[in-house]
């Protein structure tokens, strides 16, 4: 083979590498990795927002590397409570508030909502009413304790300290709020929405994220101007060159996920704060508080004998001594008074005692689930119209309930897309869920796995709740227009536990509680419906797309 001939050879080599290297290196990003079809075109096709790279952080939130860790490992149980039994989980990344929800943001809800909805108005009087904090929480009819009955929400010296006296449905409520004027405020940061708009509404032109996603036209109850000023603007900004992208989709990665409560595994697995440490038995669920150590005063040499968290020390003893072995609060304690976990999250143990999601029950089912384990799956759907349109929530279609203890909240709002059961046409014949409610799902009730007996067969009745492993007291209670409660009790005595699926999970100890109940395994439950001036709660948000903020890893 001569030099010439040679040479071409290599040539062609050389090109071909180029070729395959170039095939092999292309991005598709302004091109479809299906057709071809170039995307975000002038004159047509896919419209698709390249920069959407990653989630941002919401307001208030850390955000949490998911992973496995060993769920229900408690290092004491004096209690015997029997409700712990160590199972290995893996959870989702996600993010979670760096600080307990306060005062100061709760009473930002409830001027929204006075705003809103004023309750001098009688078809709305109830959706303030029904959100209020329960302040009657603080009183003991041995104890003094009216001037945190009086100041406590609202009075500013108290305005950093968690928020008590919330039910699990008011923080449900609190959250689902927070996601909506979060996700507002980016539109009209963004310019797809007027500024100012989030001011001039009316009870039934609030803006909600899923309704603006579902039925764009119809936000802000489907008035497309706002008046301010002597000025009339669009509420819904054109920022597209050929008008044919006036409202922000998911896919374009703008808006954020709900906020919501945690559930119960990612609460517990944010609290042991397991990213700072690199040690096999903690790993495997030897680690008994947020932070490292087995002891609750600090062992730094700067901090050294320092209470590292907000707890009932012994009888009579809520804060320690004064001026030296005091841990500074003989209440709650204003956020932030304390280290933060590893993960930068405030208050973990201590404080209060928080909500979280899960319906309660005294075994975690491991052997059905173990990823982003949760117990309360309630699937329903968007309800839909003859025409074929989403069916949105008016101010004379508002449905109130009234609670276990008379208390009326709304469970919709004017704006809102009115949510319905799934139905059959979404479980015929799937595998991985049959029914809309699966809160008791495998524990009990007839068509569980696991039946445990059938009361009415036994005891002859026809009542429902006998044939339910969890049949807690059902008693029920009717509030008149004019605001009179009867009150009917339930005199069965075939009852065989408080158990119900009203019955939610809290966790964390509290300022009242001894340090056994610090151990962020612990676990206890409270009625949805009722609250304490110990549980308070903070929120969680889902993460989307990579588990870390790092990205991808790098290959070999």
């Amino acid at each position: 083979m001569n030099k010439t001939l040679a040479f071409r050879v290599f040539m062609v080599l050389v090109t071909t590498g180029l070729l395959i290297s170039c095939n092999n290196s292309r991005d598709y990003k302004d091109s479809s990795r299906a057709t071809g079809w170039k995307m975000n075109a002038r004159e047509g096709g896919f419209k698709y927002n390249p920069k959407a790279k990653e989630q941002e952080t919401g307001p208030g939130l850390i955000f949490i590397e998911g992973g496995t860790f060993t769920m229900g490992k408690v290092q004491d149980d004096p209690m015997h409570d029997w409700n712990n039994t160590p199972t290995q989980q893996h959870v989702q990344s996600f993010y979670m508030d760096e600080t307990e929800v306060t005062n100061l943001m709760y009473l930002e809800y409830l001027d929204w909502l006075k705003s809103v909805f004023p309750p001098s108005q009688e078809n709305y009087r109830q959706i303030y009413q029904g959100a209020l904090p329960d302040t009657l929480v603080w009183r003991n009819r041995l104890g003094y304790n009216e001037v945190m009955t009086n100041n406590y929400l609202r009075h500013p010296a108290y305005a950093n300290y968690p928020v008590v006296g919330v039910s699990w449905i008011q923080a449900v409520e609190f959250s689902n709020w927070r996601t909506d004027r979060v996700n507002e405020l980016i539109l009209e940061e963004e310019g797809y929405t007027a500024r100012g708009a989030r001011y001039d509404v009316e009870p039934g032109e609030t803006f909600s994220t899923q309704t603006y996603l579902n039925a764009p036209t119809q936000t802000y109850g489907g008035k497309d101007s706002i008046t301010r000023g002597g000025r009339t603007s669009e509420r819904i900004t054109d920022r597209s060159e050929d008008s044919t992208n006036l409202y922000v989709q998911r896919k374009d990665g703008l808006l954020l996920p709900s906020y919501r409560l945690p559930t119960e595994a990612e609460w517990e697995y944010a609290a042991l704060g397991l990213v700072g440490l690199r040690n096999y038995n903690v790993y495997r669920g030897r680690k008994k508080y947020p932070w490292d150590g087995q002891y609750t005063r600090s062992n730094k040499r700067r901090s050294r004998g320092d209470q590292l968290a907000n707890f009932k020390q012994g009888d009579g003893d809520y804060g320690g001594i004064a001026g030296w072995s005091d841990d500074g609060a003989d209440i709650t304690a204003e956020v932030k008074s304390y280290e933060a976990n590893d993960f930068g999250l405030y208050d973990m143990a201590g404080n209060v005692a928080e909500w979280v999601a899960d319906v309660y029950r005294p075994i975690v089912d491991d052997e059905f689930n173990d990823f982003n384990y949760y117990r309360g799956n309630v699937y329903t759907k968007n309800a839909i119209t003859e025409d074929g349109k989403v069916k949105l929530v008016t101010a004379d279609s508002i449905v109130y309930d009234t609670l276990s203890n008379g208390r009326i909240v709304a469970r919709n709002l004017p704006g809102e897309i009115l949510q319905v059961p799934v139905g059959e046409e979404e479980t015929y014949q799937r595998t991985n869920f049959s029914k809309s409610d699966n809160r008791d799902f495998r524990d009990g009730d007839k068509r569980s796995s696991r039946r445990y007996q059938s009361f009415a067969d036994e005891y002859n009745t026809d009542d429902a709740n006998e044939e339910r492993m969890y049949n807690s007291p059902k008693s029920k209670i009717f509030t008149d227009s004019t605001g009179q409660m009867e009150i009917q009790y339930d005199q069965s005595n075939r009852r065989t536990t408080l158990i119900d699926n009203e019955v939610r999970v809290y966790k964390g100890g509290s300022w009242r509680d001894r340090d056994y109940w610090l151990d962020p395994a612990q676990r206890r439950y409270f009625p949805q419906d009722m609250a304490t001036d110990y549980i308070g709660f903070r929120c969680a948000m889902s993460r989307v797309g990579s588990k870390s903020k790092k990205g991808k890893r790098p290959r070999n």
